[in-house]
């Protein structure tokens, strides 16, 4: 009889949405019971991740072999997308209420637990979700702390990450230099797929939740306001287009952060992508809600086109 290797319970990962769907790299032995794991660009080696968010759409199919569940929910860096499938009954009452409450329009908070699993297509784009193990429907403050602890969580893989890019790709010389045992072969797997990484545009993702933590924000509310259709004439104004050329390292005038910001290819920024530059910048919040203030209402370099968006004024 050929022994079955036994595989220990894999780490929860707390994980962003834009880290987690950014990825595509993934990894499956092809021993029975093996665990799958896709990687994040910065080394996350997620095999199984606790995510909360803000429901965003919830469908029900009826297939030969009974209902499924689909689910997208969206925290402050972006949208996640997670399944129950006919084969877990036992989660199909708390998705049937959870499908009751978002038809009737309620919007609301939660919490899953899932393994994570993908879809690669013809041309070779991976398409990640995570198939739910655990769901529940949450409250503000437990998805606030949710927030922080995931902040913490990625800032650790940032900073591993870019430390670990000094080091040569040898798990003995990743040791040798102090990297956590954790994070050495996601890094290592990490930095032989991904050509580029923006771990800037991670770090500015954690801020958008340190910020809204910060500010005890609503996060149905807040969820649901910034991502409706945003239009100056007939141009969208995109998640993308508010995060060109913002700095996150430094200790720039939250002024000069700003005109910097404006007077680049950004034709418009938001409120919030203009504090969150700032704050990243080195400043307070407040101090960068100031200079707002004062550049557009005092030494007017900047307008405000339409409320909540601000412009160069030259």
């Amino acid at each position: 009889m050929i022994p079955r290797t036994r595989y220990k319970r894999q780490e929860t990962y707390r994980i962003f949405a834009s880290e987690f769907s950014g990825s595509s790299l993934t990894e499956q032995k092809s021993e029975e019971y093996a665990p799958a794991f896709i990687i994040s660009k910065i080394g996350a080696k997620v095999n199984r991740a606790l995510v909360c968010g803000v429901v965003e759409n919830i469908e029900r199919r009826d297939g030969d072999n009974g209902s499924s569940y689909n689910f997208t929910i969206r925290d402050p860096t972006g949208a996640i997308r997670l399944n129950i499938a006919p084969f877990q009954p036992e989660l199909h009452p708390t998705a049937e209420e959870m499908l009751s409450k978002f038809d009737s329009g309620e919007r609301f908070l939660i919490l899953f637990v899932g393994k994570s699993r993908w879809f690669e297509s013809e041309d070779g784009g991976v398409f990640t979700s995570l198939r739910v193990e655990e769901c529940c429907v949450i409250e503000k403050q437990r998805y606030l702390s949710w927030l922080t602890s995931t902040a913490d969580a990625t800032l650790r893989r940032i900073d591993t990450y870019n430390k670990a890019l000094e080091v040569g790709l040898d798990e003995g010389e990743m040791r040798a230099a102090e990297i956590p045992e954790d994070l050495i072969l996601g890094i290592i797997s990490a930095r032989n797929h991904y050509q580029k990484v923006d771990t800037e545009e991670i770090r500015l993702g954690v801020l958008k939740a340190i910020s809204m933590v910060m500010k005890g924000t609503d996060p149905v509310e807040e969820s649901v306001d910034s991502h409706e259709v945003k239009k100056t004439g007939d141009r969208d104004i995109d998640d993308s287009q508010e995060r060109k050329s913002i700095p996150i390292e430094g200790n720039a005038e939250p002024s000069k952060v700003i005109i910097d910001l404006l007077s680049g290819e950004n034709e418009m920024l938001g409120y919030d992508a203009l504090v969150t530059a700032c704050i990243a910048a080195g400043s307070s919040e407040e101090a960068a809600e100031d200079a707002i203030e004062h550049l557009r209402d005092v030494t007017m370099e900047i307008s405000e086109p339409r409320f909540g968006f601000f412009s160069s004024s030259s």
